[in-house]
């Protein structure tokens, strides 16, 4: 099954602020809006938003057997594992068991997500 279709909408506009669903562990820092997502294979694009002032230093870093993509849309978010701030443009293509954060951001952040579980490192 492919993954889900939308026609053009701004997900960042005031209008969709509902949409934007707490993380599970991250309720108070941070919120996900998934854009499309392949039911049966478990792709799936989304965006996450960290709010100001958010630190997952507490969870420490995290890795995951797929992998993944990132791009940062807005604000900028600190990940420890490389010691790096990453400010609006930053993109990344994650390795399976590639390890990173944990995060912080001091004014916030946006970043695109696709990830590929079904895409599992053996």
């Amino acid at each position: 099954m492919p993954k889900s279709t939308i026609i053009y909408w701004n997900p960042l506009s005031s209008e969709n602020q509902g949409k934007w669903q707490p993380i599970k562990g991250l309720e108070q820092i941070a919120e996900e809006l998934t854009l499309s997502i392949d039911e049966e294979t478990g792709e799936y694009t989304r965006l996450t938003r960290f709010h100001p002032g958010a630190d997952t230093t507490h969870l420490g870093a995290k890795s995951h057997p797929y992998p993944e993509e990132i791009f940062v849309i807005s604000g900028r978010l600190y990940d420890a594992a490389f010691d790096i701030w990453l400010e609006s443009g930053y993109y990344a293509s994650r390795p399976p068991g590639e390890i990173h954060g944990p995060f912080k951001t001091d004014i916030g952040c946006v970043v695109l997500e696709i990830s590929f579980p079904n895409r599992v490192k053996e």
